[in-house]
């Protein structure tokens, strides 16, 4: 591991004092600056030098050493603010880790705490470290959580998914700076000391548990901080998030694509007459891309505000809460000594999307005009290339016999349904809400089949090598348009496809592993609306089929899934059916 990605050197820290001293000159100088003094939360005014990536001075004085190379920046009529924070980021929701970091930067998120699942399934432990070093290089401070569990069920246990000496290496990576989040939380508290121990060990290393306990009691989070979490962020009322805060946890509200819950908890928390906001965070839990279409923390920020969070509540909430969570205060959130140099400039106090960002020192975005964003993260290197499948598969194996299905609740929530059996029909004639289902392998072995209720009413076939396991779903009410769409997907090296009556009609190519794109956000944006356009079109009645398709095999939600050892209860645990190997 290279150390010195994560901390500054001792000759970097000698010639930070030497810029106090008059010795060397600072890089940049920020004159006559408004900013707001998160530890106080106060708007002060102070001459701001900046060395390189860090913060050095915040005071009244000038430096008595400048070159033909120290900018110097007058702020009068600006008021600054640190860089904000996105706490609980998942950064594989078609867009990779690169690409959100960057659009995140434009609209004043610099530093984000990220999911590593997708690296677990993707790559071994020693090439996904040397990505998350590559990752020091791009101007936003990205960070990472190390995961104890799948949020499946795998055809491999969980013991051969992981093992202590991957995930204790994951602990002790630098830019690893959280254990969970806790999917597996129920298993850990009755059974699980495998978990418990990985809990034990994220806390011997100072380091923070985020929970995951939609719904649960007060006896149940009281149970789970004796056992060691510190946070969570699936509060859904203000009452929810008022009893977590009352039991030390910091938690924090979401404003997500499928959980939006922001403005509402804010509004039920005056109930409660809350007015320490210092355990509070702001997450947008891994929207899919059209949500971020206005940005990420600054939209929070902005309801916040709206719905009458105290301003300098409003903006710690996104800076300094979050790094004091982390145990990292002295590392960024704030603008003062010490810190690293992510600092956004505003028009106006009450609007918190910037004109102008700082990024490790260098200018992001000036005046409004994105600068300085070139840096290219080459993924073929990591062995993250186009998915090639070493299997075909045939219309023959294009069977649903299955006596229960899944009816979707919501986008992310799946009832059991009894059903008839229609296996050997090419055109789904019943119910018109109705569609096969397929989760095949993406390594050829296995495939699983049922029917989904409340997806489609008319669309031939949709395949997609996006899901929260790798492998492959298949959707459809033609079993012709879902080989159509298979194939083309499988030509473009993954992606998601939709097919009808004979055409494609929309093909999204995830490039990087059948997961991820390389497309930069915003023409994701564009292309994630028109599949969400053409779907509705198709009687898709819920908000987000983008997480549809990644929690179809997700066992940390009700009721009934299809997974890669089979249809599954996942309240009672049971495999129903399994899966048919090929």
């Amino acid at each position: 591991m290279n150390e010195h990605l994560y901390r500054w050197r001792n000759r970097q820290l000698r010639d930070h004092v030497a810029v106090i001293d008059g010795h060397l000159a600072p890089t940049k100088v920020l004159k006559q600056a408004t900013y707001l003094n998160v530890f106080l939360k106060k708007w002060l005014t102070a001459n701001i030098w900046i060395y390189e990536d860090r913060i050095v001075y915040v005071g009244e004085k000038l430096p008595e050493k400048t070159t033909s190379k120290t900018e110097i920046i007058d702020c009068r009529g600006q008021h600054l603010v640190p860089g904000y924070v996105e706490p609980h980021a998942h950064p594989y929701q078609l867009y990779n880790p690169h690409s959100l970091a960057e659009y995140a930067l434009k609209t004043g998120t610099t530093t984000l705490v990220n999911d590593n699942l997708m690296w677990l399934l993707l790559m071994k432990n020693k090439k996904a470290f040397s990505l998350l070093d590559e990752m020091q290089n791009l101007p936003v401070s990205m960070f990472w959580w190390a995961r104890f569990s799948s949020q499946s069920e795998m055809r491999d246990d969980e013991e051969n998914f992981l093992d202590d000496e991957e995930v204790l290496q994951w602990l002790n990576h630098e830019a690893v700076i959280q254990g969970g989040e806790l999917t597996n939380w129920p298993d850990i508290l009755y059974e699980d000391e495998r978990g418990l121990y990985w809990m034990q060990e994220t806390k011997r290393l100072r380091k923070p548990v985020e929970g995951h306990f939609p719904g649960a009691s007060k006896d149940t989070l009281t149970k789970m901080k004796l056992l060691g979490a510190d946070g969570d962020h699936e509060s859904i009322s203000g009452d929810e998030l008022y009893r977590r805060l009352e039991l030390g946890y910091f938690a924090a509200i979401r404003n997500s694509s499928i959980r939006p819950d922001l403005r509402k908890i804010i509004n039920e928390l005056q109930e409660y007459e809350l007015d320490v906001w210092d355990y509070v965070l702001y997450t947008t839990d891994g929207s899919t891309p059209s949500f971020y279409d206005e940005g990420i923390i600054n939209k929070c920020i902005e309801i916040a505000i709206e719905e009458g969070v105290p301003l300098e509540d409003a903006y710690a909430i996104a800076t300094i809460n979050a790094a004091k969570y982390f145990s990292l205060e002295h590392r960024f959130g704030s603008i003062a000594p010490g810190r690293v140099a992510h600092i956004n400039f505003l028009e106006a106090k009450d609007n918190p999307t910037p004109t102008s960002v700082l990024a490790k020192g260098e200018w992001a975005v000036k005046n409004g005009e994105a600068i300085g964003l070139n840096y290219h993260v080459n993924w073929e290197k990591f062995g993250l290339t186009k998915m090639k499948l070493k299997w075909t598969l045939d219309q023959d194996e294009l069977r649903f016999s299955m006596p229960i299905g899944m009816k979707m609740v919501n986008d992310v929530i799946m009832k059991p349904y009894p059903i008839k059996s229609e296996s050997d029909k090419n055109m789904l004639s019943r119910s018109e809400d109705e569609a096969y289902v397929m989760l095949i392998d993406r390594d050829g072995e296995w495939r699983v089949t049922s029917f989904l209720k409340g997806f489609t009413k008319s669309l031939g076939g949709l395949v997609s090598s996006y899901s929260n396991t790798g492998d492959i779903i298949l959707i459809g009410r033609s079993k012709r348009d879902m080989m159509l769409a298979f194939n083309r997907m499988e030509e473009i090296g993954g992606g998601i496809v939709l097919a009808h009556e004979g055409e494609i009609i929309f093909e999204l190519p995830l490039e990087i592993k059948g997961v991820m794109t390389g497309m930069p956000m915003e023409e994701l944006i564009e292309k994630e609306k028109e599949m969400k356009k053409l779907l509705q079109d198709f009687g898709y009645k819920h908000s987000d089929p983008v997480y549809t398709l990644l929690f179809l095999s997700s066992t940390h939600l009700p009721y009934i899934r299809i997974t890669p050892v089979g249809i599954m209860d996942v309240i009672k645990k049971d495999v129903l059916f399994p899966a048919i190997m090929r």
